[in-house]
């Protein structure tokens, strides 16, 4: 049985991506919601998103490490990291094939990489 929920299926990481995007969305609007409402600053709003980059990839990091089983922690900052990446790709084709490489960049990844394996350890 132990091997069985091991098995890698592509198809619950299609899951894990769709609900982490969905997660996202909705973060979002709520976010959008608290901008339009109290008027934040520059500052709230960039804390804002960052915050919802990291508990998206925790909570996908989390199931992903329910269903693996073991090492978790690894499936956890895979999940963030691919989480990562699609936010990259999506990037890149708005602003039509261009991507700066800057600070804020990778401090997105690790802390995608890092939110998604400290999910995978808590699940």
């Amino acid at each position: 049985m132990e091997q069985s929920k091991r098995n890698v299926n592509p198809i619950f990481f299609a899951k894990i991506f769709l609900f982490s995007y969905v997660l996202t969305a909705v973060f979002l609007l709520l976010l959008a919601m608290l901008l339009y409402k109290f008027r934040l600053s520059e500052t709230v709003t960039n804390i804002g998103i960052i915050l919802i980059y990291i508990l998206a990839c925790f909570f996908s990091g989390f199931l992903t490490g329910k269903k693996m089983g073991s090492r978790k922690f690894l499936w956890g900052m895979l999940v963030g990291i691919g989480y990562f990446a699609i936010l990259a790709l999506l990037s890149i084709a708005v602003q039509k094939g261009t991507i700066q490489l800057s600070g804020s960049f990778l401090s997105t990844l690790f802390l995608c990489a890092g939110s998604g394996m400290l999910g995978g350890m808590l699940s």
